[in-house]
């Protein structure tokens, strides 16, 4: 008995020393911080969490287990380590430490929290310590608490308490509560005054992100004052510029695509200018209004796709499209063998890859006046109007006098339409038989990957080369087409002897269902 006592009074002693230590490791690495050596700070920080690693391991059911854990948990955060150090420090609640130690790991705490996007258990550490005797404690927590207060959208609560702060590091937060609530014109002073003192605490870039999902207006002429900023790259200009244009598209296309010229003007070559001239291209296709016209943008396409940068593999994607396009166009004049059939794929091509609306809207409209005996052309009637109304009752006379027995009029009646599939397998069918025009493929930029042959990529094939490729496969939601149809010649009448019948550009599905207006 008196062995098993001195044996239990002899564990005691060793782990109430060791508890003293490790509490001394702490006071040592508190006031290595508060002197501002930081080296020697995070050297005693992670002795903290080798003492305390080694107590609970030792003595996991000891009552001052709970104390080393909190006491890890504060040095883990201290090291940076918040993921591991929530933990820990959560069981703050069940320790009795010192009025500084426990204040310290409840900031801890709640910035760990912070850190990982709980604003909200982040503001309960917070509080803990929102009333302390300690000055710099009160201090930091209401600091942060305004904080929380601003990432839980409680923006006027979080401006009440900033703006009585005179902390620098207030700004940012001062600067986004402000906007949030309506106040541009002091949001954007408060952004003059940062910039004015070069303050290095605002993260510009995260300030920008946020502002602009708040208000994009705001984050624009924030973007505007960083402009002169003599520290930013080329690179990095170019950066808040496109992103400035791709959050102004919708409010105001005319600011977007001036952004969008001075991304490309000042950095070509980096992966925002890249992507600022693909933007602009796309642009100017959607304003195309005939094919003679798209040389210009498929020069640029083509210089665009042979630099190394993330837009080029794109941009070479669209440079096919524009090349296939036209050779459709020029094998499509009016009266030669199916050339009714290529001039509605090239229109589809220029609606749905080059989303060029004007274009495809023309190619239509000229499918229907050249071919007005097409079997297509009541698809292109629909399919043009649909893209851009011209004379809505003219185009109803047309198609009820010339195509009353078209399936496209049925199925926009309403009616159904048992011969519209034979036309649709036949579309598809010569649409699948046409070849690819082959682009070169873009360099290699440093660092990335060698692609293998074929892999994740759309196989094209030379022009003279009667190969297949996969392509958007028109009118009949991707099912394989009806195998006694695939061999007819389009435009001819099948073995049924019923007239082949056409498509889905109206947004007709198959099988007589209306389609949307």
């Amino acid at each position: 008995m008196l062995a098993a006592a001195a044996a239990a009074l002899l564990s005691g002693c060793v782990y109430y020393n060791g508890m003293y230590n490790t509490n001394r490791l702490v006071k040592s690495a508190r006031k290595a911080e508060r002197d501002g050596r930081r080296f020697e700070a995070q050297n005693l920080w992670g002795q903290v969490v080798t003492r305390a690693d080694t107590l609970v391991a030792r003595h996991p059911h000891s009552k001052y287990a709970d104390q080393a854990q909190v006491l890890r948990g504060l040095a883990l955060a201290r090291l940076g380590q918040c993921p591991d150090a929530v933990g820990p420090l959560s069981r703050l609640e069940l320790v009795s430490l010192s009025p500084p130690v426990e204040e310290e790991a409840a900031l801890a705490l709640g910035r760990c929290r912070l850190e990982l996007g709980d604003a909200a258990l982040a503001d309960l550490a917070f509080s803990r310590v929102i009333n302390s005797a300690d000055p710099a404690r009160r201090h930091e927590a209401r600091l942060r608490h305004a904080r929380a207060l601003r990432l839980s959208g409680r923006y006027e609560e979080a401006l009440a308490l900033l703006q009585a702060s005179p902390d620098p590091r207030a700004r940012e937060d001062l600067l986004l509560s402000l906007a949030a609530t309506g106040h541009e014109v002091e949001a954007l002073a408060v952004a003059d005054s940062a910039l004015a003192l070069k303050d290095t605490t605002v993260k510009w870039d995260s300030v920008v992100a946020v502002l602009g999902r708040q208000n994009p207006k705001a984050a624009s002429a924030v973007v505007s004052r960083l402009e002169h900023d003599p520290k930013a790259t080329p690179a990095t200009r170019a950066r808040l510029w496109y992103d400035d244009a791709v959050r102004l598209g919708a409010s105001d296309s005319a600011a977007s695509t001036a952004r969008l010229k001075a991304a490309a003007r000042a950095a070509p070559g980096s992966e925002a200018g890249g992507q600022a001239r693909l933007m602009l291209l796309q642009m100017a296709l959607r304003q195309v209004t005939s094919v003679d016209q798209l040389g210009g943008v498929g020069d640029s396409l083509e210089a665009l796709s042979h630099e190394p940068v993330p837009a080029a593999t794109e941009a070479t994607a669209l440079a096919g499209e524009l090349v296939r396009l036209r050779r459709l166009v020029d094998s499509a004049s009016a009266g030669s063998p199916q050339g009714d059939l290529r001039l509605f794929l090239a229109a589809e091509a220029a609606r749905d890859t080059l989303h060029a609306p004007v274009l495809a809207s023309s190619l239509f409209r000229r499918l229907a006046d050249d071919w007005p005996v097409s079997p297509y052309a009541p698809k292109a009637i629909l399919a043009a109007e649909s893209l851009q109304p011209g004379d809505p009752a003219a185009a109803r006379a047309r198609l009820d006098s010339l195509y009353h027995d078209s399936p496209y009029v049925a199925l926009a009646r309403g009616e159904e339409a048992p011969d519209y599939r034979a036309l649709e397998d036949s579309l598809q069918a010569f649409a699948a038989a046409q070849p690819a025009a082959r682009v070169s493929s873009p360099p290699r930029r440093p660092g990335q990957p060698v692609r293998r042959p074929g892999a994740g990529r759309r196989p094209t094939v030379d022009e003279d080369d009667d190969v297949p490729v996969g392509r958007r496969r028109p009118g009949i939601g991707g099912q394989p087409p009806a195998a006694d149809t695939l061999d007819a010649p389009a435009g001819r009448r099948p073995a049924n002897g019923r007239r082949p019948v056409g498509g889905d550009s109206t947004g007709a599905p198959a099988g007589g269902r209306r389609p949307p207006q």
